[in-house]
């Protein structure tokens, strides 16, 4: 099993162009159903066949997973792993039929994602101060978030060359190497054009360290949002940032640069934005993934119901 489970994480690398976050996911969910057969069957992993990996081994860590307490969603995302590694095993004629098909999903909750009202994103955006260096870098990381709606890996990620200030527009490597062009406004594009002076003092100060060529875009990285030392500010960083500011204007709880995303999305929806444009920019996959802000609208649609009517 674990000359199987090496090959499977270098086919996700090198055939389907997975990125090495997603690799690691893989490798982390299927490490665990790995040791749940270690100590289901009572052999190591090396004594361990394909043939071994049914559907009753599948369920048992399924209902270990739910007996410990763990959320249905990462339940979910862990039986989604042993699925792609069931396929796997079955194209290289290790097993005849797929095991995972055989087990449900579980079944997920619906939460109404966390966002912020315009008037708390208005007071977000005023946070930082513009007066230092950091403060306009941190107003150009806000706005961007919020007038794009992208990801924050999608955010760190971006390189100078990747925003176009004249046409307001920026291009973003997502998920599975997919690229989009997204459009910004002018507010966004005022706050960039305030933040790039800065960058370029902070990259004279300290040079950024080499990094790594970036997969199917370019051998040179120049990052757009830089550090107090010159490098390129990691997604822990920003993390931090965005949460930082939203404390201090706001007594929301839960809100990550993820919801800021979120409000990007809830405020076009409710606005009359088409929801599969909604979709093409926020870079979904499968509409069924950006119909759960409608469940936001929907939401708010009762509560003005609720104030409304007479008898409510």
């Amino acid at each position: 099993m674990r000359t199987h489970l090496r090959c499977f994480l270098e086919y996700l690398q090198l055939n389907r162009n997975a990125s090495p976050r997603t690799v690691c996911a893989y490798e982390s969910d299927l490490r665990q159903f790995v040791s749940f057969l270690e100590r289901h069957l009572g052999r190591p992993e090396d004594q361990i066949t394909p043939r071994e990996v049914d559907h009753y081994a599948i369920r048992g860590f399924m209902a270990e997973l739910y007996d410990r307490g763990n959320a249905r969603a990462s339940s979910a995302r862990r039986l989604a792993a042993i699925r792609s590694f069931g396929r796997y095993l079955r194209r290289e004629q290790h097993i005849d039929r797929e095991p995972g098909a055989m087990v449900a999903t579980p079944k997920q909750e619906r939460k109404v994602p966390a966002r912020l009202e315009i008037s708390e994103v208005e007071a977000l955006l005023a946070g930082p101060d513009v007066t230092t260096p950091l403060g306009r870098r941190d107003r150009a990381i806000l706005e961007l978030f919020y007038a794009s709606g992208l990801r924050l890996s999608e955010l760190v990620g971006l390189d100078l060359e990747d925003v176009n200030l004249s046409s307001r527009l920026v291009r973003v490597l997502g998920k599975g190497g997919k690229e989009r062009i997204l459009p910004f406004h002018r507010n966004a594009a005022a706050a960039l054009r305030a933040c790039l002076g800065d960058r370029e003092l902070l990259l004279r100060q300290a040079p950024a360290p080499a990094e790594l060529p970036r997969r199917g875009r370019r051998a040179v990285s120049d990052p757009l949002f830089v550090n107090y030392k010159g490098g390129r500010l990691s997604t822990r960083s920003v993390d931090r940032l965005v949460r930082r500011y939203v404390s201090a204007t706001s007594a929301r709880l839960g809100i990550s640069p993820h919801a800021l995303r979120h409000s990007f999305a809830t405020h076009l929806l409710e606005r009359g934005a088409d929801l599969r444009a909604i979709q093409e920019l926020l870079g979904h996959a499968r509409l069924s993934t950006t119909q759960r802000y409608t469940h936001v609208s929907a939401a708010q649609l009762m509560s003005l119901y609720k104030k409304s009517h007479p008898r409510a």
